[in-house]
């Protein structure tokens, strides 16, 4: 009987739950995402705050993306209020708070999300401890919390010089475990400083990467986003994740596509944090850096199908 090869996937709370997670389950493969837990913006950062709890956002985004369940069931978990006390608050975070609470233990809240669920994948955190990111900008100004990073309330064309972590976390036992396990490891897409590298500066995850026999695969953004990564080239965002993984990649997977400026320009305005199309640097090593037309049909979106189907056949080339 073939061996169901194991993948692990590290990203953003929203980039990689819709275009790696959401197309890799129906492969016949075993997935562990692992999540950021440091979110400190939106309805998952208020609940954090004044409950003191573990973020629930990315990992809801991650159960979602592996549902087996009814539309019904995953239209309420993706459900958001409007008006009232709970407005902006999403129904799934104060589900996972609610367990955590009533618990008392992390660990068994989000086995229960996973049984309502019906996840037949593992759906792990970076980390239990509590700590905040903060990031040094060229102007030697420090930012502190993953909100403000993200959504920039200080001049978003300072370059960030370097994150880190504080207190330091330590890495989530099993999550080190499914690193050491892994067949394949996949980074990304999602924002850089934000979600990915807050991952990899937890204690212990960029060392199993490092020493894992799996090959290590960056999926490079579409786009540079205001703040974090203006006038990023794919070699910029490759650099950077090597910088804090302390390794090197294997592969980065590239959008080669170029859309008209129309097209761009409407997509925009629609996502008014996004600035330009990743460039795409000269003399790339093809080895290494794999440019593929990655798109949706007439969207400047990732296809999870042209995705998946790049990172099943890296995982078939290392056998």
């Amino acid at each position: 009987m073939k061996k169901c090869k194991k993948i692990v996937c590290l990203g953003g709370g929203n980039a990689m739950p819709k275009v790696v997670l959401s197309s890799l389950k129906k492969y016949p493969v075993k997935i562990s995402a692992i999540c950021a837990m440091l979110d400190s913006g939106g309805s998952a950062g208020r609940l954090r705050k004044d409950y003191k709890i573990i973020s629930p956002g990315d990992i809801r985004r991650a159960f979602i993306a592996l549902a087996n369940t009814s539309p019904v069931i995953e239209n309420l978990f993706n459900y958001r209020f409007e008006t009232g006390v709970l407005k902006d608050h999403n129904f799934a975070n104060l589900l996972i708070t609610a367990l955590e609470l009533s618990t008392n233990n992390y660990e068994k809240a989000i086995k229960e999300v996973k049984r309502i669920l019906n996840v037949e994948h593992e759906v792990l955190p970076s980390t239990l401890d509590k700590s905040n990111l903060y990031a040094i900008l060229e102007n030697k100004k420090i930012i502190c919390g993953e909100k403000n990073i993200d959504v920039p309330k200080h001049n978003g064309n300072l370059k960030i010089k370097r994150v880190f972590l504080k207190p330091k976390a330590k890495a989530y036992k099993k999550t080190i475990e499914a690193i050491n396990n892994a067949d394949l490891i996949v980074i990304g897409p999602g924002d850089l400083y934000s979600s990915i590298v807050q991952i990899l500066l937890t204690e212990g995850i960029s060392e199993a990467i490092n020493k894992a026999k799996a090959k290590k695969v960056y999926i490079c953004n579409l786009m540079t986003k205001y703040g974090e990564t203006n006038n990023f080239s794919v070699k910029d965002f490759s650099d950077e994740i090597e910088k804090y993984l302390k390794g090197k990649l294997d592969y980065v997977i590239y959008n080669n596509k170029i859309l008209d400026k129309e097209k761009i320009k409407k997509f925009k305005k629609e996502h008014p944090e996004l600035i330009e199309p990743v460039k795409i640097d000269k003399n790339l090593d093809s080895k290494k850096f794999i440019g593929k037309n990655l798109l949706l049909k007439d969207s400047f979106e990732h296809d999870p199908l042209k995705v998946a189907k790049i990172l099943i056949s890296l995982i078939e080339k290392g056998n």
